[in-house]
């Protein structure tokens, strides 16, 4: 179906793509809650929110639809827990991450001139590494491959997007990159979720304020333990993931046994995310096993690596214990 086509078609497809405002929703819309993992989202009964869920889902994903896949049979079982910071680092960005199997990966940005570079200083920056060649480019190719999804039959990966330049001037570029790759990404309209195989998540310098206001949302918001209790009340379509420091927990450095405070400690974090349908992730971490044990042992849902092999192999070996019994 052309673009036009489909706009003529659906009246709400123009919202996507950014040209046209969101329709309005009323707040006192009847709901009813659906059960989806360790979260809920709000399922609306009118006739018109389902028919706008349907229509941007129509133009989201019809442009990928000729492009169905073959492929994928050698790909890793996805690590669902596995986090690789500072991805860009890698020999082969994204890449060497999902060829171990990791679901999620961070990348630092900076805002320079009109182009997102990807770099963790500003001196570092070069003109060919880019969010879009680097991640968004590959990962729309992938899913094409691959039945529409990054790891087929998979949640969809998390890309986390950590702002280094200025919070509102750099999402007012990046937030019309992520709605020209609508077709791979989770975006909201109000309470309206359409899930892609891609969710991205903005850390780093992050504007709270557009986010807030955007009438579509291609990306969510990273949150920090302070806001399990100061903003409890944002729905975790918003803010999906709760992401703070180890020093702010511990200085345990992974040598002798942790102290049971720690254990005690990171299960009521744990916990207190997964009740407000939220994941929760530590940076800092000293990056060894121990560590990364104690992380699954008290529920905590990314662990943090620069380790992509080391990592994979602990959470493969450790899952393979599970599956024996």
């Amino acid at each position: 179906m052309s673009e036009g086509a489909r706009r003529e078609a659906c009246p709400f497809a123009a919202v996507a793509s950014g040209t046209e405002p969101a329709p309005y929703v009323p707040e006192s819309m009847e709901r009813v809650s659906a059960s989806r993992s360790s979260s809920s989202r709000p399922v609306w009964r009118s006739r018109t929110a389902r028919a706008a869920l349907f229509c941007i889902s129509l133009l989201a994903f019809s442009s990928a639809a000729t492009a169905l896949p073959q492929g994928g049979d050698s790909d890793p079982d996805p690590l669902l827990r596995a986090h690789a910071h500072n991805d860009y680092l890698h020999a082969r960005p994204l890449h060497d991450a999902l060829e171990h199997g990791f679901n999620s990966v961070e990348v630092d940005v900076h805002l320079v001139g009109d182009e997102l570079l990807v770099a963790h200083d500003r001196e570092e920056v070069d003109p060919t590494r880019t969010l879009e060649s680097l991640y968004l480019a590959p990962l729309r190719a992938r899913v094409a491959g691959r039945d529409g999804a990054v790891y087929p039959g998979a949640p969809p990966l998390l890309l986390l997007i950590d702002i280094k330049s200025g919070a509102e001037d750099t999402y007012a570029r990046l937030h019309p990159l992520l709605r020209s790759y609508a077709d791979i990404l989770t975006f909201t309209v109000g309470d309206i979720v359409v899930e892609g195989p891609v969710q991205a998540v903005i850390s780093g310098n992050r504007p709270k304020t557009a986010l807030l206001a955007a009438p579509v949302r291609f990306a969510a918001y990273d949150g920090r333990l302070s806001d399990l209790e100061e903003n409890a009340s944002l729905p975790p379509s918003f803010m999906p993931l709760i992401s703070d420091s180890w020093d702010q927990v511990t200085d345990w450095n992974g040598e002798g046994p942790p102290p049971s405070e720690l254990r005690a400690r990171l299960e009521e974090l744990a916990a207190l995310a997964h009740s407000q349908g939220r994941r929760i992730r530590f940076w800092g971490a000293p990056d060894r096993p121990e560590v990364w044990e104690l992380l699954h042992e008290t529920g905590v849902d990314l662990i943090n690596s620069d380790d992509l092999e080391g990592l994979s192999q602990f959470l493969s070996e450790r899952e393979d214990r599970e599956d024996e019994g």
